[in-house]
Parts: structure tokens; sequence; C-alpha cells
């Protein structure tokens, strides 16, 4: 109701702005401010077309103002994006635990390359193209790669858990997560609303300036 309501004062707004300008200009059209002996007085010509410069440019920038307010609380309206966002987010924690999970991808991985050294180690020991001290060397290296590999697939399994964890907490708390986009967005529309009344003030403080210089023919 509240967003309708803000939606058709924004667009009555867009429509009485341009009219309030035409009236100003057929006001002063018939005669502008006069100098002795009834000759226009170059000074004030130009300052009254600056001013009306000033104030079409005013205008512009409150219509798009307007424009704006009404998108961002149409959004409010509609929480089909923040449905979207949602929908994406459980697809991506999905994707994650799955991969981060006791059988998943990443522990695979660690089982993969410590298999790998090994292997290595095994056919080394088999191995009769090289020296003693060549063979020892390599069987050397390839102990100490395993060992490392072994201290790496540790660390590995303690980060995966951890992340499983936060991951699952983050599945348990999408509803709230929902309502806090939903915070987020009118946050959003307030400010772009708190924008569009700073730039009607704006225009206000010019059309005064403008009208005050309108007199009828004569005076």
């Amino acid at each position: 109701m509240m967003a309708r309501r803000a939606g058709a004062a924004f667009v009555t707004l867009s429509r009485v702005i341009p009219a309030v300008l035409a009236m100003a200009l057929l006001a002063v059209s018939p005669g502008l401010v006069r100098a002795q002996g009834d000759k226009p007085v170059a000074s004030a010509d130009s300052e009254f077309s600056k001013q009306i410069d000033e104030l079409k440019k005013s205008f512009g920038e409150v219509s798009r103002n307007i424009d704006q307010s009404a998108k961002s609380i149409d959004t409010i309206k509609s929480p089909e994006e923040g449905r979207k966002s949602i929908e994406d987010l459980r697809e991506q924690v999905s994707k994650l635990l799955s991969a981060v999970a006791d059988n998943g991808e990443i522990s695979t991985l660690g089982g993969k390359a410590l298999g790998l050294a090994d292997e290595k180690l095994k056919s080394l020991e088999r191995e009769t193209r090289f020296k003693p001290e060549e063979k020892q060397y390599l069987v050397g290296r390839w102990r100490e790669l395993k060992t490392a590999t072994e201290a790496a697939i540790h660390d590995l399994d303690g980060a995966r858990k951890d992340f499983a964890e936060l991951l699952r907490s983050l599945q348990t708390s999408e509803d709230y997560i929902d309502e806090l986009m939903q915070i987020r967005e009118h946050e959003k529309a307030l400010q772009v609303i708190h924008q569009l009344s700073d730039g009607i003030r704006d225009a206000s403080v010019k059309l005064k300036k403008l009208l005050g210089t309108i007199k009828p023919p004569g005076v």
C-alpha cells in the first residue's frame, strides 16, 4: 500500500513539474523586467534566461530521481530479486558442501597426492638405473615430500571440516538472511527518497527565485 501511494505521488509530481515551468514561461512572456524608457535591460534578460536554464536542469534531475525512487519501491513491493539471490546462495552452498564433505572432491585430492608419493617410493626401491648415492638421494627427497604431503593433508582436512561446519550454519540461517536482504533493499529505497526530497527542495528554491522576478506588464 505504501509503495502504491508513493508511486502514484511520484507520477503526479512528474506531471505537475513541467506544467509549473510552462506557467512560469507564459507569465513572463508578456513583459520581462523593463528599465526606464520601456527598454529591455540586457543584464535582467540574461539573468532571467540563466534562471530558466537552471530551473529546467533542476526539473530534469527531479524527474530522474522520481523514476529511481519508484523503481526502488517496486523492488521492495516485488521481492522476487531477493528470493533469486537466496536461491543462488543456496545452490552455491550446496555445491561447496558436496566438495568439502568427508568423501568429497577436496578430501580425495590429498589422498591422490599421497598415493603418488607412495608409488614413487616403491618404484625407486626397484630401480636399478641409478648409482647407490643417486638412488639414496632420490628416495630421501621423496620421503620428505611424502611427510610434507601428509602434513598438508592434515591441514587441509582441518580447514575443510571448519568450512563445512560454517556452511551448514549458513544453511540454517537462510530465512534470517532473507529478512536482512529485504532490510538492505528498503534502506536503499529510503536513501533515494531522501535524495529526491533534497532535489525537490533545490528546485523549489530556484522556482521561487524565478517567480519573484516575474512582474505584470506596466509595473
